[in-house]
Order: C-alpha cells, then structure tokens, then sequence
C-alpha cells in the first residue's frame, strides 16, 4: 500500500443539487472550509446571506485552497425571495439546527430525487429565526459529549457526507 499523490486520485466527478445558504457567518476559516467541502462533496452553490468576510484575505485563500473558484457563490441581500423562488422550483429547505423539533440528520426523509437547499447557521447564533421560518424540517447532528455545539465547518462536513451518502443512487 503507498498514499497517492493529489494528480493520481480519481474520484467520480458527482454534481448534487444541494444549494448551501451561509447564514452569517463571521470566520474567513470556516467559510475557506465550507467552500473546500463544497467542492469535496459536489454541492451547486453558496449563497452567503449576511456574509461580511473578505474572500481576498490570506486566511480564507489558505482553508479554501481555490474551491473558491470551482464552486459558483453569490451573496444575496433579499434571501426571502431567492428561497421561496428555489421552493416553487422544488427545492426542499432543511436547517442544520438543533430545535424543538429537528430530527437527527440520519432520520431525515432523502431520495435521490430530492433538491435541496441546506441553511447552515453563525458561529455564535446559528441559523436565524428569519431563515428557520422558510424551513421544511431541521436536523441535527448527534452528539455523544457535554456539549451542545461544534464547529460550523465540521458540522456542514458531517451533514454533507450524511447528505451526499443518501442521495447517491443505489448502483
């Protein structure tokens, strides 16, 4: 067995229709991380909704290594309308929130003929009660520790992989 040089790597080159709204985020890190996740896991888009991070900072370059130009991203002052424009268009809304009724994130009801738009929340708030109200159901992360919290960037990958993992057809 020998590791594999980044040029050798073949994985399948997979596009799900899974839109990422970012809402507010405050960390260059995070969203550099969430953009190499995004890349990794095939999503169509970012839309960062009250995203106040400069994209041309040293700290975002370095987490999100170029994802930043192969994953298509736009910031959105009127988020109302653009999720209610991707719902008419079949889009299923889920928030990565713990809530009085979010269901762990492996319970959730996915086919892979589901679109989706997947609200990930700040750091410190997580996803608002303006975006928690255009939400079909919330999901959670099942968590083991005393705390109630992880970080925004780990959490999009555990969600994204549970996500990804059910939506990918059955070969």
């Amino acid at each position: 067995m020998s590791q594999l040089t980044h040029h050798q790597t073949e994985f399948p080159n997979t596009q799900f229709p899974i839109v990422l709204v970012l809402d507010q985020l405050t960390s260059p890190a995070n969203l550099g991380s969430i953009f190499r996740l995004a890349d990794a896991f095939g999503i169509t888009k970012i839309v960062q909704y009250r995203c106040d991070i400069d994209m041309n900072s040293s700290r975002f370059k370095r987490t999100a290594r170029t994802t930043n130009t192969t994953v298509p991203s736009e910031r959105i002052d009127d988020i109302s309308s653009y999720i209610t424009s991707l719902k008419s268009d079949g889009y299923t809304t889920i928030a990565l929130e713990i809530t009085d009724s979010s269901k762990p994130i492996d319970a959730i009801p996915l086919s892979s003929e589901n679109k989706l738009i997947l609200i990930i929340g700040s750091e410190r708030k997580g996803v608002s009660e303006q975006l928690l109200k255009h939400c079909d159901f919330a999901t959670h992360i099942t968590m083991f520790g005393k705390n109630s919290s992880m970080n925004v960037a780990q959490a999009t990958g555990i969600a994204l992989f549970q996500i990804t993992k059910t939506l990918t057809p059955k070969l």
